[in-house]
């Protein structure tokens, strides 16, 4: 799925920093500030490109002039001399060379590390509909992949474009200075070498942008093959997901090949210009020697110049291929790194909360997901504290949008939410993840200990030791379900380890639960529990402090029989249901009586 087209509907482009798709300098300027905090480095590396820059374009002067000088004259003393100078310079070039490859590296491997932490920072901050719009598998490709060739342009392009850029301007110049007319037959063919450059560059670019975003669609479609490959074994369809991705292996393949046929395009078109330019040369070199217009050795140093001139040609030209790759995978991680979530912050809204205020009120709130059909129309109904109130309705009525909009998961289309009377915009979002615990059907759980994944985000009881955490767990009547783990705080969580679903959905119910939160939203949380076990989590429930309401969404009738209000919501619409009997006619019929 490609991100450009669905990125829109979760967030919004920081328009004073769009990413440049056109300029290849502008993209450069872009770059750039990733260098900030390794201008040392940088300001070395290109005192060092141009000191080897400078030495290298000595070298030809030095053997014209010994070829006029001594050789002819045969004065091989001073030849012996100045190929010692001439060591000494080459010598000299080595080393400044080696400092400059040293100290770019480490600049391009550390700007990496920051590279990829500011991506999966940004990611952290987008909201949860780009999730659901954006394969996880091209995400870790940009992560991974996209940045590992941002930095093969900082450890190989850029220096080493500026050392060539260097030696050809210099080389441009030596040959203008020992005979003009000689230099601009020289430098014809490099006028051509230009204008193909401008015209091919764009589509160079595009063609390597589409085969990343091919190599994206190929990870992401590994990364769904095997996260669901219990499922592949369950219905013994290994055939479809092998013809899935066989297509997406094959158009990956296709835009490879494209890609790398295009890349290799500069090198023999830059290849024939330097041997052209090389039999001018010479011909018209030896015309001039005949005329008596100019000396061998000049005509010497006038073709080592001119390979000098279109020798680092060549190498931009391979080195132009890893820029058009770097130019498109910055494309893709900008679009990341300039969006902000649509989840903002609104100032001023915090008003004053009063002691009747509800802990949650909808006023007017509409909801439609992006490309989707409306899922809530203009609902109105408010919760107050320390009750439980039931959602139920049919798969697909709304009952989870309406608990993820009482989680700021996503903002209403329309309308406001308020928590404690207040916007719930307005709050700080570690502030109102404080006040809202969520425990979703299928609870996500991260590689550690069970210890790890239940102070997940809980600040006050992370700072305490392995027996004041059991005291806290056991205060909150959370020991048996502790207990129910064969080593504890200490049993190991793996990603398709050996715990059950609903182990996993009790440490994510600890972990709930251990934050003490204002609001507990249960989105099917005993789906996956036997009764003896709910009974206890239902135990649990009736620990909570007083002033706790807990929104339950189930539909199992014996998990919301104690509700003190029930919501049936279907159709757009949130409405109370009233009795228990009430609801599962309405449940039965799948709309409200009248």
């Amino acid at each position: 799925m490609p991100m450009n087209k669905h990125m829109r509907y979760a967030l919004k482009k920081e328009t004073s920093e769009a990413m440049p798709k056109g300029s290849a300098a502008a993209a450069i300027r872009k770059m750039l500030p990733l260098l900030a905090d390794e201008k040392k480095g940088v300001a070395l590396t290109f005192v060092a490109v141009i000191v080897t820059s400078a030495l290298n374009l000595v070298g030809p002067l030095i053997v014209g002039y010994v070829i006029d000088r001594y050789i002819g004259a045969g004065d091989y003393r001073g030849v012996i001399v100045f190929s010692g100078i001439l060591l000494a310079v080459y010598a000299s070039a080595f080393v400044a060379n080696y400092i400059q490859m040293r100290v770019m590296g480490g600049v391009a491997q550390r700007t990496l590390w920051r590279l990829r932490n500011d991506v999966f920072g940004k990611l952290q901050e987008l909201p949860l509909a780009f999730f659901n719009q954006n394969k996880t598998g091209d995400l870790i490709s940009r992560i991974n992949s996209d940045t590992e060739k941002l930095n093969q342009f900082f450890s190989q392009f850029l220096m080493r474009f500026a050392g060539n850029f260097f030696i050809i301007v210099g080389s441009a110049v030596f040959i203008l200075f020992i005979n003009w007319r000689l230099a601009l037959a020289a430098l014809a063919p490099a006028v051509g070498i230009f204008v193909f450059t401008r015209a091919v560059s764009s589509w160079v670019r595009r063609t390597n942008s589409a085969s990343l975003t091919a190599g994206g669609a190929l990870s992401a479609e590994i990364q769904e093959s095997i996260t669901n490959f219990k499922v592949i074994l369950a219905f013994n369809r290994r055939d479809y997901f092998k013809t899935r991705f066989g297509a997406v292996n094959q158009q990956n393949f296709r835009a490879a090949v494209r890609a790398g046929m295009a890349n290799e395009l500069f090198t023999p078109v830059f290849e024939f210009a330097g041997n052209i330019a090389l039999l001018v040369v010479l011909v018209y070199g030896i015309s001039l020697i005949l005329a008596g217009q100019l000396a061998v050795g000049l005509l010497v140093s006038f073709v080592l110049y001119v390979t000098r001139f279109y020798d680092p040609l060549r190498e931009v030209a391979r080195l132009w291929s890893t820029f058009q790759v770097a130019l498109a995978a910055w494309d893709r991680i900008g679009d990341i790194l300039h969006f902000q979530s649509d989840l903002e912050l609104v100032r001023g809204g915090e008003g004053v909360r009063t002691g009747d205020a509800p802990v949650i009120e909808f006023r007017n709130v509409s909801f439609a997901y992006p490309e989707g059909k409306t899922v809530l129309r203009n609902i109105r109904f408010s919760f107050s504290h320390g009750k439980t109130y039931a959602l139920v309705g049919p798969t697909g009525g709304g009952k989870t949008t309406t608990a993820s909009l009482i989680a700021r998961l996503y903002d209403p289309t329309e309308g406001h939410v308020f928590l404690d009377g207040r916007d719930i915009r307005s709050y700080e979002h570690a502030e109102r993840a404080g006040k809202i615990g969520f425990i979703l059907q299928e609870p996500f759980l991260f590689t550690g200990t069970v210890r790890d994944n239940i102070l997940y985000g809980n600040m006050e009881s992370s700072r305490l030791s392995n027996e004041g955490l059991e005291k806290s767990l056991a205060d909150a009547g959370l020991s048996e379900l502790l207990a129910r783990f064969d080593k504890g705080l200490d049993t190991q969580v793996t990603q398709g380890g050996s715990l059950s679903l609903g182990q996993k959905q009790l440490i994510a119910f600890i972990r709930a639960v251990l934050r003490k939160p204002e609001i507990l939203v249960l989105d099917e949380a005993t789906a996956n529990i036997d009764t003896v076990t709910e009974a206890q989590l239902e135990r649990v429930l009736e620990r909570l402090p007083k002033g706790t309401t807990k929104v339950i969404i189930a539909h199992r009738l014996n998990t919301i029989e104690n509700a003190d209000e029930i919501f049936f919501v279907n159709g757009g619409e949130v409405v109370q249901a009233g009795s228990m009997g009430h609801a599962v006619d309405m449940l039965l019929h799948g709309k409200r009586k009248s």
